[in-house]
């Protein structure tokens, strides 16, 4: 079993290197790519030094899986090439979340719709991952009509220089904001713009939470508005969401549904104060929920509160899951 990572050097690529060791996960060879001005540096897997090669030398080894993390471009250019000598791409990018010919998958929910055949395979969105692992389970027993959901998202979500902006801030370093990664500061401050805005008013992100949504849970007649604001958080991300079902939920219900819900923590004892937040989150996989209640404005509505580390099961957790379905299958 040969598997490899491209864009290792990311923050999704470094966290995809320490899943792949703590899950144990069954390869012979492990194979690490990523830009040209990072070859030849190494990453330690197993107490094993590997090196980064090129893209070039890593696809003359032919490997069997390929973990993409290296941007939406790239991937165009790449994960077809791949998929044309046999190897299956499971890609963290853009790319191909919604093109109609490619799966996105959330094992949990769909991966029963991989087959065998399918070359390319989507990684949702990090902030739309753990909304679909809380809004799953209940729509099947309650079949949802509307969501709003509005996304508290970490700096980690945009890369290591949005974390490094945040760092020379509060260290009180002078920059130039017309060449950071956001135009504004973001410690201390809140910026209302995820990615870039469209002609219609929205970002790239909250069009994700939108559309990648109705794809996983199969249901284009869902109504879903989203508004994602970039918060100076390290450890994840965090979502308030409103749930409108075509049934009165039963609160309790609600709970027992989400506890029985593998992957899924609930921590809800307001008068403790215990509730999901991104410092616990940290390098987690599970998704945490709580502030479950009823919204008293709407009917048959509910008002939830998720968070889960975007680095994780947002982003390289979920993609090893792939690989591993994968493998179990016999697919590869």
């Amino acid at each position: 079993m040969k598997l490899g990572i491209v864009g290792v050097t990311g923050m999704v690529g470094r966290v995809m290197i320490d899943i792949l060791e703590k899950r144990n996960f069954p390869l012979d060879k492990l194979y690490l790519s990523a830009s040209d001005k990072s070859i030849g540096k190494t990453f330690l897997f197993k107490g094993k030094e590997h090196k980064i090669i090129s893209i070039y030398d890593f696809f003359s080894k032919k490997p069997n899986i390929v973990l993409f993390s290296a941007g939406s471009d790239f991937s165009k250019k790449w994960a077809p090439k791949f998929a044309k000598i046999g190897s299956k791409v499971i890609d963290n990018s853009s790319a191909w979340r919604m093109d109609i010919n490619k799966k996105l998958i959330v094992p949990e929910i769909n991966s029963s719709f991989l087959e065998k055949e399918d070359k390319i395979i989507a990684n949702p969105n990090c902030s739309t991952i753990q909304l679909v692992m809380v809004l799953y389970p209940l729509h099947l027993k309650y079949h949802i009509k509307r969501i709003i959901v509005s996304t508290y998202q970490s700096v980690t979500g945009t890369g290591m220089k949005a974390l490094n902006q945040l760092k020379k801030e509060k260290q009180g370093v002078s920059l130039s904001y017309d060449k950071t990664t956001y135009p504004h500061p973001i410690y201390q401050n809140v910026l209302p713009h995820c990615d870039s805005f469209t002609k219609g008013g929205y970002t790239i992100e909250e069009m994700k939470l939108i559309n990648e949504t109705k794809k996983i849970i199969n249901d284009e007649n869902i109504a879903i508005t989203a508004t994602s604001a970039r918060v100076p958080v390290i450890g994840g991300h965090s979502e308030s969401v409103n749930i409108t079902f075509s049934k009165k939920p039963n609160i309790k219900h609600i709970y027992k549904i989400l506890s029985k819900t593998k992957g899924i923590i609930v921590q809800d004892n307001p008068e403790k104060n215990i509730y999901p937040m991104p410092l616990y989150a940290h390098h987690k996989d599970e998704i945490f929920v709580g502030r479950i209640r009823e919204d008293l404005s709407y009917k048959n509505s509910i008002n939830i509160w998720i968070v889960a580390d975007n680095l994780r099961k947002g982003a390289a957790t979920n993609t090893v899951q792939i690989a591993e379905y994968l493998i179990n299958k016999k697919y590869i």
